[in-house]
């Protein structure tokens, strides 16, 4: 067992998919300088936090 264990199922696709959304949206801002986008960025930001979160409650024993 190693000592920091990576993401695995669920928190690995929303911190995944959370970055793409939010690098995507990123360059959709620069390109298009709409600023709507910082929305979708936002939003891919809380989808790596909750990723984040049930990675660490699968860690500390709070996922049963």
């Amino acid at each position: 067992m190693s000592a920091n264990p990576s993401p695995k199922s669920l928190a690995l696709l929303l911190v995944m998919l959370g970055s793409v959304t939010a690098i995507t949206a990123s360059v959709a801002v620069f390109a298009t300088h709409e600023q709507a986008w910082r929305y979708v960025i936002a939003a891919g930001g809380l989808m790596q936090f909750v990723g984040w979160v049930l990675h660490g409650r699968r860690l500390r024993g709070g996922q049963r």
